[in-house]
């Protein structure tokens, strides 16, 4: 029951939950309606669309902790009981930042189960707490409790434009003289988006996007065949190759990204959990060039 609860809290959409869990919509929304009776009240809002409403958030959150914990105790017996290594949970914004530690990782523990997520600093937060993921590196903050985290790297945020953009010549250029020019983006949650929207409101501006995407690590090759300018990472910089475009610095101390690895404080870490930790804090990621992308 409460793990259909999770599914339709996270989908909000009954049918599509029924069809992830592979059970008979009617079905489904019978036991909806019977948990909110055991606990006297609705967990969601049913006017129009389904809406997970302020007591059915709050609920979610226990939810999530409890069947987080049960599972991780689940597997904390499996690997005690098998002497095993285990495995390890790894979510990343974009799989690109981490191919550095997780080739030598890999090399160094072949046997080792690594399981990969993509997604955003948002959800991020959710599946720490929930225990459905081990560790998350993230480039945005993580709020609230019950997380602890090591920095990685903090780095400049470059503006990249095409080779022949009338500002690929410029050694900076101001916010303001943004204002107007096209951009190419992530999508809203994701860091570079968030940077972005902030530095332009910081003076009442809303930047102008043309392209927005899910993939945080084409963005240099969208700007290169022209599209608009946008905001990359200086590990890209030196990481990503055969592009047709400049650098110029921003003029904004804020458009920098902090890279930090998350975990959940106090829950369970299999060996190889703790053996990935190790590997992402003890790595070199200001020298990071193994994850050279050559897009020529």
């Amino acid at each position: 029951m409460l793990r259909q609860f999770l599914a339709v809290a996270r989908l909000e959409h009954l049918s599509r939950a029924a069809e992830e869990l592979r059970v008979a919509q009617p079905s489904l929304s019978r036991t909806i309606a019977r948990l909110e009776g055991e606990l006297g009240t609705p967990l969601f809002d049913r006017g129009g669309r389904l809406r997970l409403n302020d007591v059915g958030r709050l609920f979610r959150g226990h939810v999530e902790r409890a069947l987080g914990e049960l599972d991780a105790g689940t597997r904390a017996v499996a690997e005690a009981a098998d002497e095993g290594f285990g495995a390890v949970r790894l979510a990343s914004e974009t799989f690109l930042t981490i191919t550095g530690p997780l080739t030598v990782f890999k090399r160094a523990h072949p046997d080792s189960e690594v399981v990969l997520h993509q997604m955003t600093g948002e959800e991020m937060g959710r599946r720490l707490r929930a225990q459905d993921v081990d560790l998350c590196v993230a480039s945005q903050p993580i709020p609230g409790d019950g997380l602890e985290s090591a920095r990685l790297l903090d780095e400049q945020v470059w503006l990249c434009t095409p080779a022949d953009h009338p500002l690929a010549h410029r050694t900076s250029v101001s916010v303001d003289e943004l204002a107007g020019h096209p951009f190419v983006s992530s999508r809203r949650g994701h860091w570079q988006r968030r940077v972005l929207d902030r530095i332009f409101a910081a003076r009442d501006l809303t930047p102008k996007i043309v392209c927005e995407g899910d993939e945080p690590s084409a963005l240099a090759f969208m700007i290169g065949v022209g599209l608009g300018v946008g905001l990359v990472p200086d590990i890209a910089r030196r990481t990503v190759t055969g592009a047709q475009v400049a650098w110029v610095a921003v003029e904004d101390p804020d458009c920098r990204r902090v890279l930090t690895l998350h975990w959940g404080s106090g829950g369970y870490l299999s060996p190889a959990a703790r053996l990935m930790r190790d590997t992402l804090t003890g790595w070199d990621w200001a020298a990071d060039r193994s994850g050279t992308l050559r897009l020529s």
